[in-house]
């Protein structure tokens, strides 16, 4: 039996949150580690980025490789179910390019 009323109800338990879709934009590019990540979204906390990529990971959207070297690697990358949100994210940045270019106005 289902807990969602919609279908978008489980979608957004997967992506929603202001950090979730712009960590998987930012893997459609490729495998990332941590630290670029966080980088790439400086206004993201440490703490906060760990909690969303373990979200991420645990409704496997996204793998996490762990490379056994010295100091130890961690990269994260999109798995298939990951790649397959492709589509709504890029409906999603034209959305949000369309509504910046109408604010400017």
């Amino acid at each position: 039996m289902s807990n969602y009323n919609m279908p978008i109800e489980a979608t957004l338990e997967v992506i929603g949150g202001k950090w979730k879709c712009i960590i998987l934009c930012h893997l459609e590019s490729g495998k990332k580690r941590p630290g670029e990540l966080q980088r790439l979204m400086p206004k993201i906390t440490q703490k906060m980025l760990t909690q969303q990529l373990r979200e991420l990971e645990e409704d496997g959207i996204v793998n996490r490789i762990v490379y056994r070297e010295v100091p130890p690697r961690v990269e994260y990358e999109l798995n298939d179910k990951g790649r397959s949100l492709s589509g709504v994210l890029d409906v999603m940045c034209s959305w949000g390019k369309g509504h910046i270019e109408s604010m400017e106005k």
